[in-house]
């Protein structure tokens, strides 16, 4: 857990930052500083998973513009709001878009602790349900498209006969993808896939949707840089 404790501190007041800085620097975490939220977003997507304490009322982006933009590309870092208002609205709305708590300035280093504990926490749930994602996406990105087709139609609820009709094959060629899908995502179940589908961010599609030839879709959570690479091409693959 050593390298994931780290914390991005977004605020224009650079005694602010000093001061956090060294309360987080305390309690045996490491400081990144930015100045510019404009800065940190435009770099989101290439960092790696932290907790982060947003400064809610100096800076070139707005604190709840921060926080917005994260909820809005589902980056569910957990998230510290700091102000020097009482501003209980606020507190409400930033809350509301998946910060963990709201502490005001000055913030005391026992405040920050205590903050953190549960932040480290939520931090360690988030990355370990990104590293089964990475690792689901990573089985399902192993199919052929056809595959991939006929892998959607079993989760829908169809059976061989009906997918072979719907594809134009032969059911003995459906037995023969299922087979080797089953084999290349190292299942012995359709249950064990039905499992590992939602993992990887799969949707998939009702017996309805299935039948007719409907594409499921991902969900757009946060992914890794190291593996996006892969799930644009099991993207494109099932919008194909």
């Amino acid at each position: 857990m050593s390298h994931q404790r780290r914390v991005y501190v977004i605020g224009r007041d650079l005694e602010i930052r000093r001061l956090l800085t060294e309360h987080i620097g305390a309690v045996g975490a490491e400081a990144w500083p930015f100045a510019s939220g404009a800065d940190f977003l435009d770099i989101l997507e290439h960092l790696a998973p932290a907790c982060v304490m947003i400064d809610m009322d100096e800076g070139d982006v707005p604190g709840i513009e921060i926080a917005r933009e994260m909820a809005a590309r589902e980056i569910a870092w957990p998230a510290i709001a700091i102000s020097g208002r009482e501003d209980l609205q606020l507190a409400i709305e930033v809350m509301k878009l998946g910060a963990i708590d709201f502490l005001r300035l000055p913030v005391k280093r026992e405040q920050l602790a205590l903050a953190l504990a549960p932040a480290w926490d939520a931090l360690e749930r988030v990355v370990e349900a990104d590293e089964s994602r990475r690792a689901a996406q990573e089985r399902l990105s192993r199919l052929t498209a056809r595959e991939m087709d006929v892998l959607l139609a079993l989760l829908g609820g169809r059976f061989n006969k009906a997918i072979a009709h719907d594809f134009g094959i032969s059911v003995r060629t459906v037995e023969m993808h299922r087979a080797h899908l089953m084999a290349k995502l190292e299942v012995r179940s359709l249950a064990e896939v039905a499992l590992l589908a939602p993992q990887a961010g799969l949707v998939v599609p009702s017996a309805g949707a299935a039948a007719r030839g409907e594409t499921s879709v991902l969900a757009g959570r946060y992914v890794r840089s190291d593996c996006r690479e892969q799930l644009s091409a099991l993207a494109r693959r099932l919008s194909s």
